[in-house]
């Protein structure tokens, strides 16, 4: 039977010796969903800065990543969508803070081209825009195309919904997001888990991201999952 070296008491003692000043990091979630908020509480308490984060977006004011940007942790942010904190947009606009824009797709093709092992790819997303500058361009066909290099973290942070002892994982829907293409990015993963099961309790079939990729977990069973944005209408319209 596989030991249970993976697990870990609590989030803190499981980012204790992995985390330094100007680190990568790459962190899973989609908005709020799917986030692993206990391991980014961790890492704010842990005071380590000058951080490059790379996520599709950076919380909201006051939670998920959006604590780091608080603290001013966080020195340079790779992402998709900042919309939703002012606190981000004050920094950036006050040249506080670097940022790296991606379009969503090439941002999860990046991360899955790091834990791939592929150095760049070629792609035709963002041709002809502010997002080609300064990068190599080459016609293939008809087409022109945009060279992307591979995103490598050296610590991956992620949310699943259950695990094993091994660190097999299984998502829960829309929280599986950016979540593996992470886990996969990082050369070192800790996986925050609502659920965690031994051995063999987890049909082979049903696994998500199998526990090659998954270095540490943290058993977090009462996650707050908040709501970024609540849209409600009449009824009959």
């Amino acid at each position: 039977m596989i030991s249970s070296r993976k697990v870990y008491g609590d989030a803190g003692s499981a980012l204790a010796d992995l985390v330094s000043d100007g680190q990568t990091l790459a962190v899973g979630g989609f908005g709020l969903c799917g986030i692993p908020e206990a391991l980014i509480a961790a890492l704010r308490d842990s005071g380590v800065k000058d951080l490059t984060v790379i996520s599709n977006n950076a919380g909201v004011d006051g939670f998920g990543l959006g604590q780091l940007l608080a603290t001013r942790q966080i020195r340079k942010m790779i992402s998709s969508y900042v919309g939703e904190n002012k606190e981000f947009e004050r920094q950036y606009l006050a040249g506080e803070l670097e940022l790296e824009f991606n379009p969503q797709g090439t941002l999860a093709e990046r991360l899955r081209a790091g834990g791939a092992g592929i150095p760049a790819f070629y792609t035709r997303t963002g041709y002809g825009t502010v997002v080609a500058e300064g990068k190599e361009t080459r016609q293939f066909g008809e087409h022109w195309y945009v060279l992307e290099t591979a995103l490598v973290a050296d610590v991956s942070l992620v949310k699943a919904w259950k695990a094993d002892r091994a660190g097999n994982l299984v998502f829960r829907k829309t929280a599986r997001n950016f979540n593996p293409a992470c886990a996969m990015a990082g050369k070192v993963c800790v996986a925050e888990v609502e659920e965690l099961v031994e051995i063999g309790e987890i049909d082979p079939d049903q696994v998500h991201l199998p526990g090659i990729y998954v270095d540490r977990i943290v058993l977090n069973p009462n996650p707050e999952k908040r709501i970024e944005q609540r849209t409600t209408r009449e009824g009959g319209k």
